[in-house]
């Protein structure tokens, strides 16, 4: 590990002369994919130099130890620094794990009832609410981009956007089955019920991550209605596009325009054709390797919502907490962070601990 930090520190130390050089300072995109190059290295770097300088703290104490008189406080200052290189050393495996490709991508996110009827629906408009408050308290914006609802405002199915950094590493975790125990409104007889909704989290694709030949698309307009299926609209401002190949459909009635529904509707065909995509390519890395916090299949139940006895549970990680008010109105990340841990540590497993002790 440590010979692969000594090469990461003199590209950092080279990008940082380059970009005092003329040459590449009057040229911007040069400049930008430099600075953009050192910033993503300055994190691992910043922590090997501090690793260095709690090596020679180390090697200072020892030498010190030698006189009767500093002995106490050298050994003291051995200690301390040998804390701190252990600490450091923990966190310069995590920021060496390789990235993940979409981890700063934007989101598109989509709830679909399961079994539970009308239960169901009232389950996913509270997870999407759940959501959408996540994003708030993160400074990260929503749009809205497909909504069927319920006469009581249950969702059958919702496709939203979240836009903001970070929010694809954060939100990639809450793909699955999510399921809930509760007793629902409409139960007249007080008998708690157990109702499903599934959440699929997708990374945003733009137009260059996904070339769709106009060809392969099937668009048709037809009016929006609402509840009970009457029209809403007095135009065909409805679209559903089908790209042929996949079979994927994907339908947008929100707006009143038909050009903005198509633009919405092909936001998410892109992300789900990127899915798609990125499924194919990790199919056999994904046969090798099961991750301990799941493999993001949204047929995997992944969490329980139990109002009865004011619990969450996510079962990929066995952490259960008792706040569930706070956390269906978006303060998760009591579950989210130690998700992201477990996956570290099991990536971390995954390349063996015999690569970060060498050097």
């Amino acid at each position: 590990m440590l010979d692969k930090l000594r090469i990461l520190k003199n590209q950092y130390e080279q990008l940082q002369r380059r970009m005092e050089e003329p040459e590449t300072y009057s040229n911007p995109a040069l400049y930008a994919r430099c600075e953009r190059e050192a910033r993503e290295l300055a994190p691992v770097v910043g922590a090997y130099c501090e690793y260095e300088r709690a090596e020679a703290d180390v090697r200072t104490s020892l030498e010190l130890m030698d006189d009767a008189e500093l002995r106490e406080l050298a050994q003291e200052e051995y200690a301390e620094a040998k804390a701190r290189m252990a600490e450091l050393s923990e966190k310069m495996k995590l920021l060496l794990l390789p990235k993940d490709p979409n981890a700063e991508r934007n989101v598109v996110m989509e709830i679909r009832s399961g079994a539970g009827g009308e239960e169901a629906a009232l389950f996913g408009a509270m997870l999407m609410r759940m959501y959408m408050r996540y994003a708030e308290r993160h400074g990260w914006k929503t749009e809205m981009l497909e909504a069927s609802m319920t006469e009581l405002g249950g969702v059958k199915e919702a496709v939203f956007a979240i836009t903001g950094e970070g929010a694809f590493s954060r939100l990639k975790y809450e793909s699955g089955v999510h399921r809930v125990q509760r007793i629902p409104v409409t139960e007249s007889n007080g008998k708690r019920q157990t109702s499903t909704a599934t959440v699929a989290v997708l990374p945003e694709a733009e137009e260059v991550d996904v070339k769709i030949n106009p060809d392969d698309l099937r668009i048709d307009v037809y009016r929006a209605s609402g509840h009970g299926g009457q029209y809403i609209n007095k135009t065909d401002s409805a679209v559903r596009i089908t790209h042929i190949p996949s079979g994927i459909v994907v339908t947008c009635q929100d707006e009143k325009s038909q050009l903005k529904n198509k633009e919405k509707a092909m936001r998410v065909l892109r992300a789900r054709l990127y899915e798609k995509l990125q499924e194919e390519k990790d199919a056999a890395y994904a046969s090798d390797r099961r991750a301990q916090v799941g493999t993001g299949d949204r047929s995997e139940r992944i969490r329980t919502y139990n109002f009865n006895e004011g619990r969450v549970t996510d079962h990929r990680i066995g952490k259960t907490i008792y706040a569930i008010d706070a956390f269906v109105d978006g303060d998760m990340d009591d579950i989210i962070d130690p998700l992201i841990y477990a996956d570290q540590q099991e990536q971390l497993r995954a390349l063996g601990q015999g690569e970060w002790q060498r050097g």
